[in-house]
């Protein structure tokens, strides 16, 4: 019996400790089974994410997956334009392809290319993660070449695009590739649709255009250069960039050395190989006709979707553009065609035109008698050449009138001056002073020290933060001799007249409207406008511009029977420029004409690319003036011309002449003048008056069309120094009047000079100066 009570209580006691032991593990498993539950949970999500993710994936087939990578331009109206790639495509079959072009590829790109089962390399992805993680950024891409292909094929590299919804469908679209073709065929797709720079997609359409053969008649090294390019087919061109292109070429090499497709002896021997090596030349023969008119619009509107986030080169986009052809094949001819006179064929031009309305660019020339060279040099952006005066209206005086509230016949001074902290004096073309004259007088006959005056006045940083408002930046360094000429370019200095012309909402020039992706998303893109300045402000800017075509130095550049506003500009040379080239020393270096109506805005600069190619002279300083004469003549030839409102923060009043704000009374002598509500003289008598104001243009196309005073550009110097030194005499307006046609050559030289802007002393100044 003790013995059986026994039994029973070592039974209990083992029970006791079993139980005790299965509390003890208990903690573990709860947590594996936890861990367990949580990465089946994961592994489940992930699935039906992607799975979410991937059923909307985009289509694709073996037409898309031979078809070129190209991006396509369009105009507004849905024509098509043009595309990137432009030589006439070579499509290589597989077995064409030569195998040392495949290892080439697979050596540099995806070297476990024939292991991958799925289009996906686990392992490639995960190096890449922990390297991006290292480096804080994307240093380096997990994509296989089946990805890259898809990638080609049916979405945009636009980092912005870089989704996990993208990722799940490019990923799920890889394996569909994997299932439904071969090594071989998936390969073959890849080479024929990589882009190879000048327009060519394909290695064997780059193998016609670098070197005139086929892809089996290449060697080692030339091959390798061409595995090599899809990386970055502008920074490895080899006729450029040879020592770039040999060291990506040399990587490639090395990598299938590594990859054990070519030996020691191989590697050395294609190493030293000239990288220009058997390169072809190109002729003017190969670009089209519209290519090469298109060539300045077309460049900057690449550089604006790649600015977007997007590559146009691979990224098979349907691009619209804001060009009008009609118009920029006008610009062309004018410029090319022998209407519009130069001094020689060297003489270059840059030029763009601005919807106000909208900020589209309707046309822009990147210059006269282009090389055929694609995407070349674009004087219409990339030139930033002094504006010579034409910066006045932007720097000095609209931010006058908007922030010290002047009129147009605040009494400015001409007088001897020289700039702060040094000894440098400063003068007008004419090398002498008229004194005391109106704002609107000094802008139209554009004196030069009125100018830096007013920009002293207004201040420099204020005035540089206005001009930024309308998309002109001035170097921080500058001083005030940029109150006559500030380094920008016509792209900038149309968007900026723009802004006068909508009464004081800038929008920001755009050359792309729409873009449309692979994959269906569409990106619309509208210059918001924002307004810079007070709607006073641009009007009596306006009102005092107009002036320009009938009285001041722009009279070679009206159109009869516009409402029209403009300035000139013309840049000296610096003292240095003229010891080496004297005879350059009674011309200008460069000449602007910057013109707007209400619905088009144009900048045109001329010049010379190089000293050494000659100067500006004889009519051919006129060359921008008349260009934008029979530009905005064709533009708006179907348009009629409008006239701006005045808004009713500007007044205007009968001012004696020679005075401010002196209301003229019966009898008197007067011009009339604008000011702004609130500071606009007592005078009830002519509050309401509808009178035009003197010096505008309003008032020759109401009265005598394209007519012009007796102190045109075509007048004497003296009789300049005998006229107003407010605005000009409305009386000798009306008695004496002359066609601009009828003024003589030998008058005009003076009126081009009348104009000269900023230099090398000026800008010595305002080293020395203290700002």
């Amino acid at each position: 019996m003790a013995t059986n009570n026994s039994n029973q209580e070592n039974t209990r006691m083992a029970r006791f400790h079993k139980g005790e032991s299965k509390k003890k593990r208990n903690p573990v498993l709860q947590v594996l089974k936890w861990l367990l539950l949580i990465v089946l949970l994961t592994v489940v999500s992930g699935v039906g994410v992607f799975a979410f993710y991937a059923k909307d994936a985009p289509s694709i087939s073996t037409e898309k997956l031979q078809s070129g990578g190209t991006s396509s331009f369009y105009t507004t109206n849905g024509k098509f334009l043009m595309s990137i790639g432009s030589q006439t495509r070579v499509y290589a079959k597989s077995k064409d392809i030569p195998q040392t072009l495949k290892d080439a590829v697979v050596s540099i790109e995806d070297k476990r290319f024939y292991e991958e089962k799925v289009g996906l390399d686990p392992i490639r992805i995960v190096g890449s993660l922990l390297t991006n993680v290292k480096s804080q950024g994307i240093a380096a891409g997990g994509s296989t070449i089946t990805q890259q292909l898809v990638k080609l094929t049916c979405f945009s590299t636009a980092t912005s695009q870089r989704t996990l919804s993208r990722k799940a469908q490019e990923a799920w679209l890889a394996m569909k590739v994997e299932r439904e073709y071969s090594k071989d065929q998936i390969l073959e797709f890849y080479i024929n649709k990589v882009f190879m720079n000048y327009g060519t997609y394909g290695m064997a359409t780059a193998a016609n255009y670098y070197y005139g053969k086929k892809l089996k008649q290449l060697d080692l090294a030339q091959l390798a250069l061409l595995a090599g390019m899809p990386n970055a087919p502008v920074a490895y061109n080899p006729y450029l960039y040879p020592a770039k292109a040999k060291y990506r070429r040399d990587l490639v090499l090395q990598a299938m050395y590594e990859n054990k497709k070519i030996t020691k002896k191989q590697l050395t021997a294609a190493k030293k190989e000239n990288v220009q090596t058997g390169l072809k030349k190109h002729s003017s023969t190969n670009e089209s006709k519209l290519r090469q008119v298109d060539d300045a619009y077309i460049k900057e509107a690449i550089a604006e979707v790649q600015a977007d986030g997007f590559d146009p080169y691979n990224d098979n986009l349907k691009i619209t553009l804001n060009i009008d052809q009609k118009a920029q094949n006008k610009l062309y001819s004018l410029a090319n065609g022998g209407s519009v006179p130069f001094t020689s064929k060297k003489m270059q031009v840059g030029a763009t035109v601005v919807n106000p309305k909208n900020g589209h660019v309707v046309a822009i020339l990147g210059g006269r008698h282009l090389p055929a060279v694609q995407l070349g040099l674009d004087r219409a952006v990339q030139t930033g050449r002094s504006t010579g005066s034409t910066i006045k209206p932007v720097l000095d005086y609209a931010p006058a009138i908007e922030y010290l509230n002047w009129p147009t016949s605040h009494i400015v001074q001409d007088t001897k001056y020289v700039y702060p902290g040094t000894s440098i004096q400063l003068y007008d073309w004419d090398n002498s002073y008229q004194g005391a004259m109106s704002m609107r007088y000094a802008l139209i006959q554009s004196r030069n020290v009125p100018a830096v005056r007013t920009l002293d006045e207004v201040g420099i940083n204020r005035a540089k933060l206005f001009a930024r408002k309308l998309g002109v930046n001035i170097s921080s360094s500058a001083g005030l001799s940029t109150a006559i000429g500030a380094d920008a370019s016509s792209l900038q200095m149309a968007g900026a007249y723009a802004a006068f012309a909508t009464e004081g909402i800038y929008r920001k020039p755009r050359f792309v409207s729409k873009i449309e992706t692979a994959d269906g998303q569409t990106r619309n893109y509208n210059s918001k406008g924002v307004r810079v300045m007070k709607k006073s402000t641009a009007y009596m800017i306006t009102d005092m511009l107009k002036g320009v075509f009938t009285s001041g130095t722009g009279t070679e550049a009206k159109v009869s029977g516009l409402y029209e506003a403009g300035k000139t500009g013309t840049v000296k040379y610096s003292d240095d420029e003229l010891v080496k080239y004297p005879s350059y020393s009674s011309t200008p270096k460069d000449a602007w004409f910057n013109g707007y109506t209400k619905e088009y805005a144009i900048s045109i600069w001329t010049g010379y690319d190089n000293l050494k190619d000659g100067t500006i002279s004889g009519v051919g300083q006129y060359s921008a003036q008349i260009l934008y004469k029979y530009l905005m003549a064709y533009l708006m030839r179907n348009t009629t011309s409008t006239d701006w409102d005045k808004p009713s923060t500007v007044l205007k009043r009968r001012i004696v002449k020679n005075s401010e704000d002196t209301v003229a009374k019966s009898g008197q002598s007067y011009t009339w003048e604008l000011f702004v509500k609130g500071y606009a003289p007592a005078d009830k008598e002519y509050a309401g008056s509808t009178g035009t104001t003197s010096g505008t243009s309003s008032s020759a196309v109401s009265s005598v069309k394209h007519s012009s005073s007796s102190a045109k550009a075509g007048s004497s110097s003296s009789s300049r120094t005998k006229a107003s030194s407010s605005s000009s005499s409305s009386a000798s307006s009306s008695s004496k009047t002359s066609s601009p046609s009828q003024s003589s050559q030998s008058s005009k030289t003076e009126s081009s000079k009348q104009d000269e802007g900023n230099n090398d002393n000026n800008k010595q100044a305002d080293n020395k100066q203290d700002n």
